[in-house]
């Protein structure tokens, strides 16, 4: 389709949607107009309506009082006419009175054990009746034989008398009657006169509101029914009641007052009590009866509240409706045919530069780039020349540079994949169903496949221990993600293994799918192989430490032993305590000697549930004898119960000797060695960080505030706070620490020379020692029993205040 005919297409369909438009909404502001227009009819209707309610309710309130007072006028003249006692009182003589009075009849009723019947009647239906089913009738009846006001809410209510409202005889459901029944408590019979009603219908259907209503329905044909809606009724069952064999509709309980209700619908109780309770006209569409209904709800109030339904016959709205939107369509029509015509005359105007422009691009699309387009005009057509112009040049300097760029990437081409060829690392690719599509000779050298082999196919490379693992990887690849430097094993062609390290990453193609997979495998083969010297020599190394360390350790009990000899020289005598410690200390130097035995044959630890106070106490008796000889005091704190640790014993008593050694050879003077143990948790432990962080910051000075409070927290945990600001200078960690579990805290306190701030870091370091003849591997094999048993250690300490060393073992 040419740009003429295209232009001509849109500026018709344009025009075509405009009218539309027009039309749509024209007819729906003129549907709007209209059915606003009938809701106000109606509405004026339904006000005619409720006047015409209220003056005709008040004309029957009129007769009907006219009726109450004849009725009580005549109550109280048959009560003197009458023997007060029911016994004396004939049949003949009601008849006689009612017609005396002008009465439609007469009855007496009398109240017995469980209702209240008609014992004497003008009428001989009436004998017996019970009044026990006559609803509010009955209590009405109740209250005035008790004397009492009658409080119903129906009928018309004075001294004495009540008068129920028009309604259906039960004698004879025929007649429309009004009764009154009165008693003063003087005769042993309530008086119940009655007159016909017959004019009450009469009224309404020649005065009231039905006269009304058929008037309107014949004024406004298109309205086709008028109702009046009782609120209270509508909705409900209908109380029928049954009167001489014959269902009858009693007059005050009809949920339909005046006109007919032929057009109904289920949503109608819904309208009538959402118009009844927001008491605003209520207008909703339906159908019904084959007739599509715009239907008002409108309320009425007055000393009754009524719904007046109008039903409008939508089709007399629809038929103008659709009168006009003939006419605008007509018109519009013939407005497109003239826009069709016009606008393909001025396409053809508006598109003869643009045939220039297009056979200028032809030229350029062939490769000629010579002969410029005139530029006749400055419009947008103009400027599109002048442009197209431009893009012609530039398209010439551009096909040069195409042609050099292209030389360049061939040259590229032949670069990179010479370094494919000849890198010494295998590259390969494959699809992302792992099947190769491409190798380099580096990767036929180091797996022994060749590239016929190899392509298109799996290779069986990877063991079946390591086939999960790199199903995982490949997956990961696949959606992204890439591997580097990835060590593992592979087979070759003829079956060994070599160990190599891959990257792999994913080939992407324009749109970002992954298409490939391409890896680069490095034989490490050698590389492994001096790593295990490596560490075959750091394990040499580990030996002279350990052997180091366990000569260090079996002086330990060795200066136990000497000890108590020498006690043994001095006193000339030794107990049996003694003599069961020494042969302790000589099983422990068995136990060291035997654990150095670790390295070349491991042992499992058997680790139990111990008490660290037992195993404090023993490790205190060990030193007990060196502690007198050194002028040096133990002073114990420690909680009466404690809970058990998971360790084993002999290796925390290791640990305990090794610390309490080493504060006894800080005291060369002599002096107390305080050690407390208490039960930490990890909101006072965070308590005690907080303030020694402030401390080692400057914020405050030592022994200052927040020593006090750190003091304090150790006091709260039961543990020693003696000395605590004293230690609070310089500290140092090691090992691993307890993560945020409750922990048993052993602190040990000595009075001695203390320890710089530049040797606390050096502190468990193998080798390391300020002591003349130490060796510095107490404290690391310490570190590492902790680190086994999930415990750290922690050192503070002032130059001549002494050090603190802190324990924490989880519990």
């Amino acid at each position: 389709m040419s740009i003429k005919l295209k232009l001509t297409l849109c500026l018709s369909l344009l025009v075509a949607a405009i009218l539309m438009m027009n039309v749509s909404i024209s007819y729906f502001w003129s549907k709007s107009g209209m059915q606003e227009e009938v809701i106000g009819r109606m509405e004026i209707i339904s006000k005619q309506i409720g006047e015409s309610i209220k003056s005709s309710e008040n004309a029957l309130k009129q007769l009907e009082r006219a009726q109450e007072q004849k009725l009580l006028a005549a109550s109280i003249a048959i009560q003197s006419s009458l023997d007060p006692d029911i016994a004396n009182v004939k049949n003949e003589e009601l008849v006689a009175l009612s017609d005396k009075l002008g009465l439609e009849g007469i009855s007496l009723w009398v109240k017995t054990s469980d209702d209240i019947v008609v014992k004497r009647s003008s009428e001989q239906d009436e004998l017996n009746l019970g009044s026990r089913t006559m609803d509010y009738w009955y209590k009405a009846f109740q209250q005035l034989l008790a004397r009492e006001p009658v409080t119903v809410k129906q009928g018309k209510a004075m001294k004495n008398f009540w008068s129920g409202p028009f309604n259906y005889a039960t004698s004879d459901p025929d007649k429309i009657l009004k009764w009154g029944e009165y008693y003063d408590g003087t005769t042993n019979y309530m008086i119940n006169p009655f007159m016909r009603g017959d004019m009450f219908l009469k009224f309404k259907d020649t005065f009231g509101t039905e006269r009304l209503v058929k008037q309107l329905l014949a004024d406004n044909p298109d309205i086709l029914e008028i109702t009046g809606i009782d609120p209270n009724f509508f909705g409900k069952a209908p109380i029928i009641k049954i009167k001489k064999g014959k269902p009858i509709y009693n007059l005050d309980v009809r949920d339909i007052v005046f006109g007919t209700y032929n057009y109904k619908d289920d949503a109608d109780v819904e309208h009538v009590n959402e118009a009844i309770t927001s008491g605003d006209t209520v207008t909703a569409g339906l159908k019904s009866g084959g007739k599509s209904i715009l239907r008002s709800y409108i309320p009425i109030h007055g000393d009754q509240d009524y719904i007046v339904s109008v039903s409008f016959d939508r089709s007399a709205m629809s038929a103008d409706l659709n009168r006009r939107l003939l006419l605008n369509v007509g018109i519009g029509l013939a407005l497109l045919a003239l826009t069709v015509v016009t606008s393909y005359w001025l396409a053809g105007l508006m598109i003869r530069p643009v045939r220039q422009i297009l056979r200028k691009v032809n030229a350029v699309a062939e490769g000629s780039f010579d002969e410029p387009l005139p530029v006749t005009s400055n419009d947008e057509l103009g400027r599109l020349s002048d442009r197209v112009n431009t893009m012609a040049g530039n398209l010439s300097s551009y096909t040069n540079r195409l042609r050099d760029a292209a030389e360049e990437l061939r040259s590229t081409k032949q670069y990179l994949e010479s370094f494919v060829h000849h890198s010494s690392d295998a590259i390969h690719v494959a699809d992302p169903a792992g099947q190769l599509m491409q190798l380099n000779a580096a990767f036929e050298r180091m797996y022994g496949w060749t590239a016929a082999e190899a392509l298109g196919r799996r290779l069986p490379e990877v063991p079946e221990d390591q086939q999960a693992a790199f199903e995982q990887i490949m997956k990961s690849v696949v959606n992204g993600g890439a591997v580097a430097d990835y060590e593992t094993v592979r087979y070759r062609k003829d079956g060994s293994l070599i160990d190599v390290s891959i990257t792999i990453s994913p080939v992407r193609d324009e749109s970002g799918s992954v298409v490939g997979i391409a890896s680069i495998s490095r034989n490490i083969t050698e590389r492994k192989h001096t790593e295990e010297m490596l560490r075959r020599s750091e394990k040499l190394s580990m030996v002279g430490q350990l052997a180091a360390g366990v000569a260090h350790e079996i002086r330990n009990p060795l200066t136990t032993l000497r000890g108590f000899v020498q006690l043994q020289q001095q006193t000339g005598r030794i107990t049996a305590h003694h003599l069961d410690t020494m042969l302790a200390e000589l099983d422990r130097i068995n136990f060291i000697v035997g654990e150095f035995l670790v390295l070349s044959k491991p042992q499992a630890v058997r680790y139990q549930l111990v008490d660290i106070r037992s195993i404090m106490k023993e490790t205190m008796s060990l030193l007990e004898a060196q502690a007198l000889m050194n002028n040096v005091q133990f002073e114990l704190s420690q909680p009466d119960s404690l809970p058990l640790l998971n360790g084993e014993p002999n290796q925390l008593k290791q640990v305990l000797l090794n610390v309490l050694k080493n504060g006894m050879e800080a005291m060369p003077e002599g002096g107390t060695l305080r050690i407390g143990i208490s039960e930490e948790y990890p909101a006072q432990a965070a308590e005690v960080e907080a303030a020694e962080s402030e401390a080692a910051a400057g914020r405050l000075p030592d022994g200052g505030a927040g020593d006090e409070r750190v003091a304090k927290s150790k006091a709260d945990e039961g543990s020693m706070a003696q000395g605590e600001a004293g230690y609070a200078g310089h500290h140092a960690a090691a090992t691993v620490p307890v993560n945020g579990a409750a922990a048993v805290l052993i602190a040990i306190e000595d009075e001695g020379f203390g320890i710089s701030e530049e040797e606390l870091k050096h502190l468990g370091e193998p080798f390391y020692s300020n002591k003349a003849t130490g060796h510095g591997l107490g404290l690391m094999v310490s570190q590492q029993i902790l680190s086994g048993h999930k415990g750290s250690i922690r050192y503070k300490s002032t130059l001549g205040q002494g050090t603190r060393v802190e324990i924490r073992l989880p519990i």
